[in-house]
Formats: structure tokens, C-alpha cells, sequence
């Protein structure tokens, strides 16, 4: 069973009064958690590089039997780049808007991730949180639909829920994040800009690294902590809104206020994954609230606890958890939320 903080798992989700409006829980929290900061913010900023710094340092000199912990801990301080960004999405790290776009190139350039393109859809999630096939992270597909796939494509959705989750991340990343085409107007030209400004370094940037560090350096100090990085994109947000006993709800049974207040995982991870990812994992106040600068979270879901507290999934990251997750959680199923890939089978 998943080890959680509360008492004890639900098997249902707890259902908040259906005249609760977000506005209703979003006035329990003190007005400090929306205050920017920019000392903490510029501290994260300082943190990350550092950390980055010390990583691609201990590679460079690490015996190759301890290169596996310097690409652990490399890859996590990029994902703090992924979360300095990420406030800069939802404009929180800053009160002036050229400074959240220029600060969220910056940090996004290295992990190659184009800001506005990956901007605009996220804040799509944000808008429509578990609504069954409307929500863009994680909705698991309606077995109509995934009748709809090829062999082929049956077989990729079958891998990335289920044992090579970690790489789901990679492929939603090169699937939907540099395609400005499928866009109009203003968006479409941010995502355009965005996707050149993290091509065109690239584009130079490769080939004077395979020239300078060979082959085996490349994979050594980018691909193998960018792939690191992509293992904690793909659990942080898997199990942000996956877990069996939450559902994705059709539109017009879609209520915001339950969503995003009891549609979203609290879970804890080692202390060190926290300070390098800013904790981005105190997640159910950022979806009251994409106003609140991460470094704010803790204090929000203290708050939240104290006055929603029933209504919170609190879970504690193991191996367990996601063993749980990736046999279970794979497909729509109108009664039990979830069915696995093996119980859609024997039930045709």
C-alpha cells in the first residue's frame, strides 16, 4: 500500500460541497504566500547554478564507479532550472513581465525545453486540471481512444505508463513543446521564438562540444543528467495527478474548486531532491494558486492542511509508490477511475 501521510488512503476521493467555489478556498490562505520575494528568488537562481556547477565538477573528476551519483545529482539541480522557470511561467518570480520571459529562457536553455511553447500548454493543465480528455498531463486515454492507435502507438502508450514512465517526459517534450504550427496570432509567434531561441545555440553549441569533448563527453556531463532530469519531470508530474484513488472527470461533471483542491498529490521526496527542485512537490497549492513563488508552497499548504486537511492526498515518494501507479493507472475506467492495461484485455 502507498505509505501516506494522513491516516490513511481513500479509496474514494472526498467530495467538497458543490457550492465551494476555488475563490472560497483561495481566501483561507494568508496574503504572504503571494508575495514575490526577489531575494529568495535570486537565491534559487544562485543555488542552482552553483549546484550545476559542482555537478558538472564532480563528473569531470569522479572514478567511473561513482560517475552514476554525480549524473543523480547533476540531473536534479538542472531540474531546478525546470522550477526557477517554471515560476517564470506562471509569473511568479518576478512582478515584471520581461524579467520572468528573460529569466525563463535563460534557465530553460540549458535543458534545451522552449519557454513559451512549454508556458502556454502548461498553463492549458492549469485551466483544465483532470478533466478527462481536455487536461494535457497525464489524462489517461478512454479505451475508445486508445482503440483508435496503431499497433505501434498502442505499444509506446502501454511502455510510458508502465515501466519506462521516466521517459515519458523526453518524448512530450519533442512531441508538442516546438510545434508553433498548431497555433495562432501572438502564441504562435512567442512559441516560434521560443523553439529558435533554444535551437539555434544548440545548433552551434553541439558541434564544437562532439569536436572539443568527443562523443563519450557529451553523453558524460549533458545527456546523461539532461536524461535525469527527464526521470524526475516524468514522476514529479505523474504523480502529481495519478494515483488510484483520484479520478479524471468528464467536462460536464467537471467542478474547479474539486480539482484542483482534491485532484492533486502532495508528495514527499529525500530532503536533498527538495532543496535542489525547489520544492515544486508541495504541488496542491500551486494549483489554488499558480500565483505563489515556490518558495511560498510550504507555508500555502500548511494552510491548506489546517483548513482543508480531509480533503488532501499526502503521499511519501518509495519504489512501491510507483510500482502501484505504473500497473494500475492506464487507462479510463468510468466506475474504478483506472484500469490496467491487463484487466482492459480480459474484460474484451
Amino acid at each position: 500500500m502507498t505509505t501516506l501521510l494522513t491516516q490513511s488512503q481513500p479509496s474514494v476521493s472526498p467530495q467538497l460541497d458543490e457550492n465551494i467555489r476555488l475563490r472560497d478556498i483561495l481566501n483561507t490562505l494568508p496574503a504572504e504566500v503571494f508575495v514575490k520575494n526577489p531575494r529568495k528568488a535570486w537565491f534559487k537562481v544562485v543555488l542552482t547554478v552553483s549546484m550545476v556547477a559542482l555537478g558538472w565538477a564532480a563528473i569531470a573528476v569522479s572514478p567511473w564507479y561513482l560517475l552514476p551519483i554525480a549524473w543523480g545529482f547533476t540531473g536534479t539541480a538542472m531540474t531546478g532550472f525546470f522550477v526557477i522557470g517554471h515560476d517564470c511561467g506562471h509569473r511568479s518570480f518576478s512582478n515584471k513581465t520581461w524579467v520572468n520571459d528573460l529569466v525563463g529562457h535563460a534557465v530553460f536553455l540549458p535543458l534545451i525545453y522552449p519557454f513559451h511553447g512549454w508556458r502556454i500548454l502548461h498553463n492549458y493543465h492549469h485551466k483544465h486540471t483532470n478533466k478527462l480528455d481536455v487536461d494535457n498531463a497525464w489524462d489517461p486515454f478512454t479505451p475508445e481512444f486508445y482503440e483508435s492507435f496503431s499497433s505501434f502507438e498502442k505499444w509506446g502508450y502501454q511502455r510510458l505508463r508502465g515501466r519506462f514512465w521516466w521517459f515519458a517526459s523526453v518524448v512530450h517534450w519533442g512531441k508538442i513543446h516546438f510545434d508553433w504550427t498548431k497555433f495562432e496570432g501572438k502564441e504562435r509567434e512567442q512559441i516560434r521564438f521560443s523553439a529558435l531561441v533554444v535551437l539555434i545555440p544548440a545548433a552551434i553549441a553541439f558541434p564544437i562540444a562532439f569536436a572539443t569533448l568527443g562523443v563519450w563527453g557529451v553523453v558524460k556531463f549533458w545527456l546523461l543528467p539532461w536524461l535525469v532530469f527527464h526521470f524526475w519531470m516524468s514522476t514529479f508530474t505523474l504523480v502529481h495527478h495519478t494515483v488510484p484513488s483520484i479520478p479524471f472527470i468528464k467536462e460536464a461533471e467537471w467542478n474547479e474548486a474539486q480539482a484542483q483542491l482534491c485532484g492533486t498529490v502532495h508528495c514527499d521526496y529525500p530532503r536533498w531532491v527538495e532543496i535542489l527542485c525547489h520544492d515544486i512537490n508541495v504541488h496542491i497549492p500551486h494549483h489554488i494558486s499558480t500565483g505563489i513563488p515556490s518558495y511560498n508552497l510550504r507555508m500555502a499548504h500548511q494552510s491548506l492542511k489546517e483548513n482543508w486537511g480531509q480533503y488532501l492526498c499526502e503521499l511519501r515518494f518509495s519504489w512501491q509508490l510507483m510500482d502501484e501507479i505504473t500497473t494500475q493507472c492506464h487507462l479510463y475506467h468510468p466506475e474504478t477511475k483506472y484500469q490496467s492495461f491487463k484487466q482492459y484485455y480480459q474484460s474484451k
